[in-house]
């Protein structure tokens, strides 16, 4: 949803993210303290901190990384935001805590393994799998992000803590807001600054647009000073020091640039009393097409964190996104899957995902799509859309009918067949036995779902 605020401050054109529907990842989302340690690498500041999931690793930690701080801040790690004005489902207010040395243990106790609700996670929450330590920030922006919209699914809302951020403490006196994204209206990267950060920028956004600077940078020329220095300008930073603020900016593109990052945000960039820019917090997320040269990055991904439906879809190379509905669709091509929902809904019924199988799928993708499908408790019909071109309508038929055997369809399925091979596919459907409902077009289609849905 971030990524989304970034397009949208790069294109003027603001959205209300409440009615903003579930996307499916098209990049890699990574922890808190992974991208704590990646800016590191690129000399970028950043608190010290430890990743940790369990008590006794937290002891350790206190003893060999933090043997004389008084404080630390203790930081749930799930892939959302809004953390530190979450609520845990056991009770426990907030998944950012600044406490003292001796109460880290009870605290990190209280997340590891628990489940973490906020804004962006939905009702049920995300479990927090691994726990970390981090040196006490003097100002720790216990803030929320865009609310992710009604489209995001049950079955991924929330999220389980299993790993805590402990950090050093900082003295912070300014705080400001920066972030690099990719833009299309000037076909590259964007960077993103406001001299007022670690508040819901995208209210600043609305209500103070002039706040927000952006610089555009040549992708064959690079960052320059120009370039760097003007987005320090615009983070009018108080007391860090101008060269070096701006030399912190151009590795923060350096970063972005050889990483293949889709987005960089830090959300505060901060200056600290000994009058460094330091990275406080920050979002990352990368490039799916660029995981072959990004080997070592990509093996930071946290599935435990993702819609498990879609890590399977992922697995079987099909193109899903959950929804909340209740008419599972599998539909070939991505243009006849959205129009296959829209008639869905004029039809007075409620789609449960986006699934396209491509055009030239294999028995075994259909048969991995129906158990997706029916993975979904809150499927009570599937709606087969096929409009064969390179697509062969007997290839998807005895898919089905091999899933049949896989799974137990206990709902109602419409199958609409089209185009070739259709003869033979209606053929393996009719020869199968299957109490399938069988549609002309897509207006029948939708139609038969909406009503074998409200007569189950």
């Amino acid at each position: 949803m971030v990524r989304g605020l970034l397009n949208k401050l790069a294109s003027k054109s603001i959205n209300v993210a409440g009615k903003w529907q579930q996307q499916q990842l098209r990049r890699l989302n990574i922890h808190e303290y992974q991208g704590a340690e990646l800016m590191g690498k690129y000399g970028i500041n950043v608190p010290k901190g430890v990743a940790v999931s369990s008590i006794e690793e937290v002891r350790k930690a206190i003893q060999t990384n933090f043997p004389n701080e008084k404080e630390l801040v203790v930081k749930s790690q799930i892939l959302a935001g809004g953390r530190g004005l979450g609520k845990f489902t056991s009770g426990l207010q907030g998944g950012v805590h600044i406490v003292k040395i001796d109460q880290v243990e009870e605290i990190a106790g209280k997340m590891l393994g628990q489940t973490l609700v906020t804004k962006q996670t939905g009702p049920q929450g995300k479990v927090v799998s691994k726990a970390t330590k981090c040196f006490q920030l003097a100002s720790v922006v216990l803030r929320s992000r865009l609310a992710i919209g009604k489209g995001f699914h049950a079955n991924t809302v929330g999220l389980l803590s299993s790993i805590v951020y402990l950090c050093e403490k900082v003295s912070l006196v300014n705080e400001m807001y920066f972030a690099i994204t990719l833009d299309r209206t000037t076909a590259g990267p964007l960077i993103i600054a406001c001299r007022e950060g670690g508040t819901s920028i995208e209210d600043l956004a609305e209500k103070f647009p002039d706040m927000i600077i952006k610089v555009p940078i040549d992708v064959f020329k690079g960052i320059t000073d120009e370039d760097a220095a003007k987005v320090v300008d615009g983070l009018a930073p108080k007391v860090a020091d101008r060269d070096a603020s701006i030399e912190q900016v151009k590795k923060l593109y350096n970063l972005f640039r050889e990483s293949d990052c889709t987005q960089l945000e830090i959300n505060p960039i901060a200056e600290t009393s000994d009058n460094k820019l330091v990275a406080a917090d920050a979002k990352l997320n990368f490039d799916d097409n660029a995981a072959y040269r990004q080997k070592e990055i990509f093996a930071l991904r946290d599935p435990t964190q993702e819609d498990p439906r879609e890590v399977a879809a992922a697995k079987a190379d099909l193109n899903y996104i959950g929804l909340d509905g209740e008419i599972g669709c599998m539909v070939n091509g991505a243009g006849l899957a959205m129009a296959t929902m829209d008639i869905i809904k004029l039809h007075g019924g409620t789609p449960a995902n986006f699934l396209d199988v491509g055009g030239n799928a294999s028995e075994g993708q259909v048969v991995e799509a129906f158990k997706i499908l029916t993975s979904d408790d809150k499927v009570k019909a599937i709606l087969v859309n096929i409009f064969g071109g390179i697509m062969k309508c007997d290839v998807i038929a005895s898919g089905i009918v091999n899933a049949a055997k896989h799974v137990s369809l206990k709902v109602p399925v419409v199958v609409r067949l089209e185009g070739t091979n259709v003869d033979q596919g209606k053929r393996i459907l009719k020869e199968s036995g299957m109490a399938l409902i069988t549609a002309e077009d897509l207006d029948d289609a939708a139609e038969k779902a909406v009503k074998a849905l409200k007569s189950a």
